[in-house]
């Protein structure tokens, strides 16, 4: 699912307050990393990611991280990327995006 600008720009809204929940370090991004991203997404549905290590790569490896977790990019801010996930769950589901 394509986001459109609208709902990049609700999804930003509501991330805006949150922490990062994982950060990429040294390591760089390793199957355990994926594997944390794909349940902190399960869990939340949008979360955020901090860059340690990598800064100069974030772009690319936002890419490969959203591909390897079918997720979508919301933005980069700074060393700050953020990713959504809708729930397959229904009544899991947080966050309600217009169309």
């Amino acid at each position: 699912m394509a986001l459109t600008g609208e709902q990049r720009r609700q999804l930003k809204s509501l991330a805006h307050h949150l922490n990062p929940l994982i950060q990429i370090g040294q390591k760089g991004v390793t199957d355990a990393l994926i594997n944390a991203v794909d349940q902190a997404l399960t869990d939340h549905e949008l979360i955020k990611i901090r860059f340690m290590d990598f800064k100069d790569e974030k772009h690319d490896l936002a890419d490969v991280i959203a591909l390897k977790t079918s997720s979508d990019r919301v933005g980069i801010i700074g060393n700050v990327l953020t990713l959504y996930r809708r729930s397959p769950v229904e009544e899991k589901r947080h966050i309600v995006l217009r169309s």
